[in-house]
């Protein structure tokens, strides 16, 4: 059973489709189907049923995937172990983080860190927060640089870095930004262009709503903290975003009585060796 036959695998359940696969391992689709029947013939089943365009795992398959998984985490904690040995910190940091982080918090942070440690070999995702949340979890990214979830269960560790406070905002001609004395019933009246459904931050503003027993208008949604501010900007709804984000395109709601915020930091994987670079650029992260 090698390597290469295993990322394969993985990679064609985790995609569900051998040519999104190949896209992701930068393989020709024949070239991924000639591991993934390696690894059928060496183990003597049958790891997915084709039917059609269509493939899904087989009993053997969704037996195997766990196992499979567990496998290269084992590989990489060893390779990350004894290169720790040295005490040099290099190679690969496998870094995910969201595109709001990325974009107006990591910049002086990475400046720092490539310049303090250049043998460093930095592999930079951004996803959404909860998908980075799941790249730690499942060992394809050892650090990352998220949205914190309002509980974390292990094996996975949340470590804040920064308090980020949200603020409700509308351009300055919407009606709510001319009124002197603004509800959350008033706000919740007007359109609304909200964070997805599925993210960390769509849960902390709902909730307040949810709490007052009122129900936003949400017509639009997007993960894109910049497109939300677009859209907010041109009028045609009302949102929540980072104080951070604010500037003459939008402008602040004083609601009363009403503070909301959500937590930025890193996670990491408490069963999972850490690399001497994770560990390094956990060290930059806490003296921020």
């Amino acid at each position: 059973m090698d390597l290469a036959s295993l990322n394969a695998f993985i990679a064609i359940a985790e995609m569900g489709s051998f040519s999104l696969a190949a896209e992701r391992l930068h393989l020709t689709q024949p070239a991924v189907s000639k591991r993934l029947a390696s690894l059928e013939s060496q183990l003597s089943v049958r790891l997915f049923d084709r039917l059609g365009r269509e493939i899904g795992l087989t009993e053997a398959g969704r037996a195997l995937l766990p196992r499979a998984y567990q496998i290269l985490n084992v590989l990489d904690d060893t390779r990350r172990a004894l290169t720790n040995l040295n005490g040099d910190v290099s190679g690969q940091l496998s870094l995910a983080t969201s595109h709001h982080i990325g974009l107006h918090r990591l910049p002086p942070l990475l400046r720092a860190f490539t310049r303090a440690y250049p043998k460093v070999n930095l592999d930079i995702r951004f996803l959404d927060s909860e998908v980075a949340y799941d790249e730690v979890l499942h060992g394809r990214a050892e650090l990352a640089v998220i949205t914190l979830a309002p509980q974390t269960a292990s094996p996975i560790r949340a470590v804040k870095v920064w308090d980020d406070p949200l603020d409700f905002v509308v351009a300055p001609e919407h009606p709510l930004a001319q009124k002197p004395d603004i509800t959350l019933a008033d706000v919740a009246g007007f359109p609304a262009v909200f964070p997805g459904g599925n993210t960390f931050t769509h849960h902390i503003a709902h909730r307040l709503f949810e709490r007052e027993r009122l129900t936003p208008n949400i017509t639009m949604s997007t993960n894109y903290m910049e497109t939300i501010k677009m859209m907010v900007s041109i009028g045609i709804a009302w949102s929540v975003l980072p104080r951070t984000m604010l500037d003459d395109q939008v402008v602040r709601l004083p609601l009363s009585g009403i503070q909301l915020a959500r937590e930025l930091g890193y996670i990491i994987h408490t069963e999972r060796t850490l690399s001497n670079a994770a560990k390094a650029f956990m060290s930059l992260l806490e003296a921020d």
